[in-house]
């Protein structure tokens, strides 16, 4: 519980910061995202997210952020589990283009009546309509330990 509490306010911070920021820079935004997915595991279980998190840009196109999520079997919602993520990223920007590839890894804890912790990594696109409104297309893979599954995501959004 305490894990989850720390994970919300460093979101809730993150996420204060874009706003703080001049939308025309995209130095900090926000985004939400749902997607599909599965995992490597045998009998792949098919799957769906949904999350929120915010990234910032600290030094040119490198970046720092934070996400929370759920992910659940489609066949079981109610049996999924909470994620938590704290990422590095690299935006490949340009100046005059609204089309942003970046790619993304880090620290993954995954909790319910337990906890987990491991790593993820993806990568995907943003496209910026306008200075406050983005698509966001991303594909993620989140893995806990050595024995457990891969859990795959291929996940849409809006960045604000």
């Amino acid at each position: 519980m305490r894990k989850m509490i720390l994970a919300m306010t460093l979101l809730a911070l993150i996420q204060a910061v874009a706003f703080a920021q001049n939308p025309s820079d995209r130095r900090a935004w926000g985004y939400v995202f749902g997607g599909v997915g599965g995992n490597s595991g045998g009998g792949s279980t098919p799957s769906f997210s949904v999350g929120a998190g915010g990234e910032g840009l600290v030094y040119k196109g490198l970046g720092l952020g934070a996400e929370i999520g759920y992910l659940a079997p489609f066949r079981a919602s109610g049996d999924g589990i909470g994620v938590f993520s704290a990422n590095g990223s690299y935006h490949f920007r340009h100046p005059k283009s609204k089309l942003v590839p970046f790619v993304t890894g880090g620290y993954s804890a995954a909790f319910r009546s337990f906890t987990s912790s491991g790593g993820n990594f993806g990568g995907g696109v943003q496209y910026w309509m306008k200075d406050h409104l983005g698509l966001r297309f991303e594909v993620r893979d989140h893995v806990f330990s050595s024995d457990s599954p891969h859990f795959f995501q291929f996940r849409v959004g809006l960045s604000f």
